[in-house]
């Protein structure tokens, strides 16, 4: 199995903000263990500035976009199974970035209409986020779709179809989020920069 070039997976890697270059630590090599349907399992050597190495497990992701339907009041859920935690969990609409050079947005607005049946006059970023670093390099982008109206649903796949819609005004949302109802960080995320934006205590 091949691995990307280290040259090429700094420079993409390069372009995520909230990245602070570090002078401390640099890549020496990448191995490949396992290449999954979506994600891949390698193991990273990394070299300290005394030029000791370390081993590191890192995932690989294709990166993510997620997005809010707002209409000035009321955003809209999806719930969904999701494998990992065997549950359901209320989360905003989201999906992998799998078309290769597809801009972001166009990526949140084929999601929107995918999951949620909607097609959005206006989707802006909202904010960006590494879903978890610790051991992950998932970025993501999590815009605010507003201007709504409805469009054929064209969901994929078992947890898609079963997936149900939730209508909930942002401040129950935002309610929800600290009440430990909505865990899903990138929801998380969306739901309180989106409070922040609209001015919402």
């Amino acid at each position: 199995m091949t691995d990307p070039d280290l040259g090429q997976l700094r420079s993409s890697l390069a372009e995520q903000r909230g990245r602070i270059d570090t002078t401390d630590f640099s890549y020496a090599d990448q191995q490949l263990i396992h290449q999954g349907a979506v994600v891949a399992f390698h193991q990273l050597t990394v070299t300290d500035r005394s030029g000791a190495d370390h081993l590191r497990d890192v995932v690989r992701h294709p990166g993510a976009v997620s997005v809010i339907p707002f209409d000035g009041e009321n955003i809209t859920l999806v719930q969904q199974y999701r494998a990992s935690i065997d549950a359901d969990m209320l989360e905003i609409p989201a999906g992998k970035r799998d078309v290769d050079g597809e801009p972001p947005a166009t990526t949140a607005a084929r999601e929107l209409a995918e999951e949620v049946g909607m097609a959005a006059e206006s989707m802006e970023l909202l904010v960006n986020m590494h879903h978890s670093p610790g051991f992950c390099d998932e970025y993501g982008y999590i815009y605010l779709a507003t201007d709504l109206s409805a469009v054929p649903f064209e969901r994929q796949g078992p947890e898609e179809e079963a997936m149900s819609l939730h209508t909930v005004s942002l401040s129950d949302a935002v309610k929800m989020c600290f009440e430990g109802r909505i865990t899903d960080a990138k929801t998380l995320i969306g739901v309180l920069a989106l409070a922040a934006r609209v001015g919402l205590n």
